[in-house]
């Protein structure tokens, strides 16, 4: 079963070599509902309660503090979807194999734990709208001479990729003058940029902005341009598993989710997971 590493065309219609949402201190908020779409609270008299599943090994979106609590992203998120619904819920660990089969018994009634949506998933749970997407973006030193990151910017210099990914997918199709410089991990590739061996780095922009927040970055790089969500290369991003047929529940969260994004709580809890923005 997948976990969220693909992403999609955002709900406020983000093409495929840009942005929206807000900006505060440099951190570009994301946006994934249209603001202009009409909201129409769905019938919760059916819903009593709702049992969120998760697990706990997937920081910064869930995992464990030192007190055994849960935290993260995706159980902030699930108590304010519960309080804009005011409806009580309880948030449970199972281990990742187990999260769509605990829907199947009943034992659960949502999962939200970062699950990509993709034909395999839909086939064993509906979803939500997406709620988070995993971009593609460029990194550079801070001190580049390049002022984008186009494929006429970057030309023939060296960008380094890990192989067989969808990042080095995309760059054959969309940067084909650049020259691939293909590594087996990603700390290969990041090391390969720090030390000035390439000029740039194409990944997973989630995995990115943790990297250039941190010592081992050391301050030496940035973001330069993007994101990039194409969805043929980077997925649909990741929402709300329920089990299939259970509308109900379905249109109540999608309703939650477009109000907390309305009124900036989404953009709150990014802010607080993100201080370097994927986006």
């Amino acid at each position: 079963m997948p976990r969220f590493r693909l992403s999609v065309l955002a709900a406020c219609l983000l093409p495929a070599f840009a942005a929206c949402g807000p900006s505060r201190a440099e951190v570009t908020i994301p946006s994934f509902f249209d603001p202009h779409r009409a909201l129409q609270k769905p019938d919760l008299s059916r819903l009593k309660q709702i049992r969120f599943l998760t697990e706990d090994d997937f920081p910064p979106f869930n995992f464990l503090l030192s007190d055994g609590q849960l935290a993260g992203f995706n159980i902030d998120l699930a108590r304010a979807l519960c309080a804009e619904l005011e409806i009580p819920c309880t948030i449970q660990r199972r281990s990742w194999e187990l999260l769509l089969p605990a829907l199947d018994d009943t034992s659960g009634d949502a999962v939200i734990a970062a699950l990509a949506i993709n034909d395999d998933t839909r086939k064993r749970a509906d979803f939500t709208a997406p709620y988070f997407l995993t971009p593609g973006r460029f990194v550079m030193f801070r001190d580049t001479p390049l002022s984008a990151a186009t494929p006429e910017a970057i030309g023939d210099r060296k960008v380094a990729v890990v192989g067989g990914s969808r990042h080095e997918a995309f760059l054959k199709t969309f940067y084909p003058e650049a020259e691939r410089v293909v590594f087996e991990t990603t700390a290969q590739a990041r090391n390969a940029l720090r030390t000035g061996k390439v000029t740039a780095h194409f990944g997973d922009a989630i995995g990115l902005s943790f990297w250039l927040n941190g010592a081992e970055a050391g301050g030496c790089c940035a973001f330069k341009d993007g994101p990039f969500t194409d969805p043929r290369y980077f997925g649909e991003g990741v929402g709300i598993a329920v089990r299939k047929g259970n509308e109900p529940l379905r249109r109540a969260l999608d309703y939650a989710l477009a109000k907390l994004d309305r009124r900036g709580a989404l953009g709150e809890l990014y802010l607080k997971y993100f201080p370097v923005g994927p986006f």
